[in-house]
């Protein structure tokens, strides 16, 4: 039979997606270099060809998931037509929707990053989008200062707060799933939007702003898109 050969984009590609589910299934930690190459289906060189490391292919991964995000905000992140209050408010405000109105197969890869076992694929995720968003962050922030909309002098120390914040909140999620009654659930959901109002203030506050100006979701977002999380 003759070997099948394939584009390297569409052979690096099935690689993430093989070694994505297995890692989803399993967790990081418990899925080694062989059982990627057996599911792919594929050579030891073939792997190596591609990717130096598991660690190389996690790093992969998470950049992966971080331009397939910016791809879904950049419409509003380089909206000239709204001022650079609205862009963040907008940054935000998609955020929330995208995770919202995910597909169910995405809902799957999103929730399974919550559990214990991919709490460190989950940070590589975090960590690659931060790296990647913080300049985006920075350039529109610091426009607002130019144009007197918000008042800083470290607007890199802004956007980096900013998603920190946001990444925090990873104790609060897991916790709202793992609520054995609807009465601990309600309770976890509560702590959250807390969570989420105060960070809000937090950089409102950072940025010379009214406490309220920045975007937070709704109770009623935030218990949607849990469900969801939960189901």
């Amino acid at each position: 039979m003759p070997r099948v050969i394939k584009h390297p984009d569409l052979r690096r590609s099935e690689i993430l997606n093989h070694s994505l589910a297995l890692f989803l299934s399993r967790g990081y930690d418990n899925v080694s270099l062989n059982d990627i190459i057996a599911d792919a289906g594929i050579s030891k060189g073939v792997f190596y060809h591609y990717f130096l490391s598991k660690e190389a292919l996690l790093a992969a991964l998470a950049d992966r998931f971080a331009h397939q995000t910016l791809a879904q905000l950049d419409d509003v992140l380089t909206d000239r037509t709204l001022n650079v209050l609205q862009r963040l408010n907008g940054f935000l405000a998609r955020g929330t929707r995208i995770k919202t109105e995910l597909a169910p197969g995405a809902w799957a890869v999103f929730g399974a990053l919550f559990r214990p076992e991919n709490q460190g694929l989950y940070q590589r995720v975090v960590a690659a989008s931060e790296t990647l968003f913080r300049p985006i962050l920075t350039d529109i922030i610091s426009q607002g200062v130019k144009e007197h909309l918000f008042k800083t002098d470290d607007p890199e120390g802004v956007a980096d707060l900013l998603q920190q914040l946001a990444s925090n909140t990873y104790s609060f999620v897991t916790r709202i799933a793992g609520a054995a009654t609807g009465q601990e659930k309600q309770e976890a959901l509560k702590a959250f939007h807390r969570r989420l109002r105060l960070n809000g203030v937090v950089i409102d506050r950072l940025l010379g702003l009214p406490d309220g100006t920045l975007y937070v979701p709704s109770f009623s977002e935030i218990k949607k898109l849990m469900t969801r999380l939960t189901e």
